[in-house]
């Protein structure tokens, strides 16, 4: 029964949320355009669906993956596991609560591969992939760019868990990752620019997110030292930060070995 209560609260909360989109749209089409609304029965039947679908995923992110998140920060960040077996260093760590980075490598391989498996599967990713195919002509490979952005966020929120291990100072690294996103942009080709500074926004949606910060709070709360408020937030600026870095590097690439082809095909002639 609290699982039912709790369902309709959700419900009624996603309700109250979209509300205002909805009436938005209806007082611009009604009073600006002044024009009737095409198939107002399939457009309240997609609403519904909208409504109901939200719910649905917010009762997941409570009940699955910020759980899941929060349980596999715990396990890796356990004093027994990271000492594997070694009594006198186990001993250290609970007696002192000192943090030896070089333990937690396990955590920084999990930061990497759920930053890469959630981007691939990123439904808004794959949608900006496709598109960018079309508008392209082809020139732009969906798989290419997907694997660029997928291993941009693997690696910042591998970044991300060694910064919250160490406790070291967030906006030098956003300083420094910003730094080597404005000179690449100077080497990337035009095609590829705004793509890529848009496929940073594009990994912080439905899939990585709620991941992504139930992993931050989940280490914040178990390394020895750190702030859940100071430490646990920071990750999706990492995965926001590093895929334009990886997709720039991924412009520059491919037109390097698209004009070395070129060159080498000249020569044969």
């Amino acid at each position: 029964m609290g699982l039912l209560y709790h369902s309709a609260h959700v419900l009624l909360g996603t309700l109250k949320d979209v509300l205002p989109i909805i009436g938005v749209i209806t007082f611009f089409q009604l009073v600006i355009i002044r024009k009737k609304i095409d198939h107002p029965g399939r457009l309240i039947y997609g609403f519904c669906l909208v409504v109901i679908g939200l719910a649905i995923f917010m009762i997941g992110l409570e009940k699955g993956l910020f759980p899941l998140g929060e349980a596999m920060s715990r396990q890796l960040t356990n004093p027994d596991f990271l000492a594997k077996g070694n009594i006198p260093l186990l001993e250290k760590i609970e007696k002192t609560g000192t943090v030896y980075p070089s333990l937690y490598f396990w955590t920084y391989i999990f930061g990497f591969c759920i930053g890469f498996s959630t981007t691939v599967a990123e439904p808004a990713l794959l949608a900006v992939a496709l598109k960018a195919k079309e508008v392209s002509t082809g020139a732009i490979s969906p798989w290419g760019l997907r694997l660029a952005v997928a291993f941009g966020v693997a690696i910042g929120i591998s970044l991300g868990c060694y910064r919250i291990v160490t406790g070291s100072p967030l906006h030098w690294y956003i300083i420094a990752g910003y730094l080597v996103v404005v000179c690449l942009t100077f080497f990337a080709p035009k095609m590829i620019i705004p793509l890529a500074y848009d496929s940073g926004g594009v990994t912080t949606s439905t899939v990585t997110v709620p991941l992504v910060a139930a992993l931050g709070i989940g280490l914040a709360s178990n390394v020895p030292g750190r702030s859940v408020i100071v430490d646990a937030f920071g990750l999706i600026a990492f995965a926001s930060l590093f895929p334009i870095i990886t997709v720039l590097g991924y412009g520059i690439t491919s037109e390097w070995i698209i004009n070395r082809s070129r060159r080498k095909s000249l020569e044969k002639t």
